[in-house]
């Protein structure tokens, strides 16, 4: 009888997570299939996951939405902004945070309970609830690509987790370094930094899916269209249609997700091994 309970949790367990994945990519997969489908079967429910006709209707019709000279900017634009704001949020935040993660897990200065407690609060404040009063300092950058970047460089959850992968770390790896002659420096990029890629990954992953899908503060702080990151471009589209073109909205989700689909898969490998030791050391 244990034996049979035994050989039955995995099962029971595969069944439970395949319900779940099926459950969490079946927008995507609907957002995929709904973008080949004529718009008039865009919006089929469920039956519109099972595609009756494959066309490129949306997608031309939306490069043909863009091409217009009515429509305030290009595609291309919009691509690269988000592309840089992206790419430049995500490697000031793996090095500032970083470095601030570490000299709270190994530092020893006066004041450090202190900045380690005030990161914690942070992270439970959202980000929502300081918009307004940082509009205000950065009202001088609108209408930059500065403007969407500085505010996320430095982030309380991104710390706190290099804080958490830093002190798991043998001590033993700096003390050997010190033995050696390598100073602070020397030792951060030379011995913990190549021993922290899944930390790394983690921040990149969860960095570059979080600015890539900005929508609140390019809104907030851009409108002039060369300035404009791709989730406005969306927004612009939308208005400009007297009828929405559900078919092409579909296409633009797939142009909008397809990069970070990428990224996730460049960094997959250290983002695994990250929520690996996670759950092992729970």
């Amino acid at each position: 009888m244990a034996s049979t309970r035994i050989g039955r949790r995995p099962v029971a367990t595969y069944i439970l997570l395949i319900v779940m994945m099926v459950l969490f990519l079946f927008p995507v997969l609907y957002l995929f299939i709904g973008s080949f489908e004529p718009p008039s079967l865009t919006l089929g429910g469920l039956r519109g996951i099972i595609p009756t006709s494959v066309t490129f209707e949306n997608y031309v019709g939306l490069n043909q939405q863009f091409s217009n000279p009515q429509f305030t900017g290009s595609l291309r634009g919009f691509y690269t902004v988000s592309g840089i704001v992206s790419l430049s949020v995500v490697v000031g935040s793996l090095l500032v945070n970083s470095l601030a993660g570490y000299s709270l897990s190994r530092l020893r200065y006066r004041g450090r309970r202190g900045l380690l407690l005030g990161v914690i609060v942070l992270v439970i404040i959202p980000f929502e609830s300081i918009a307004v009063p940082l509009y205000y300092m950065l009202q001088g950058l609108r209408n930059t690509i500065e403007v969407q970047i500085i505010p996320f460089i430095g982030s309380a959850f991104s710390i706190y987790l290099f804080y958490t992968f830093f002190l798991a770390l043998p001590v033993q790896l700096e003390e050997a370094a010190r033995i050696d002659g390598a100073g602070p420096w020397r030792t951060f990029f030379q011995i913990i930094l190549p021993n922290a890629k899944p930390a790394f990954a983690s921040v990149a992953i969860l960095t570059f899916i979080q600015a890539w899908s900005s929508y609140l503060w390019p809104l907030m702080t851009t409108s002039q269209p060369n300035v404009y990151p791709l989730p406005i471009a969306i927004g612009n589209l939308v208005k400009q249609q007297s009828i929405p073109n559900f078919g092409q909205m579909f296409a633009f989700g797939v142009i909008l997700v397809v990069p970070m689909a990428i990224f996730f898969i460049i960094f997959q490998r250290w983002f695994i091994r990250s929520v690996a030791s996670l759950a092992v050391k729970g």
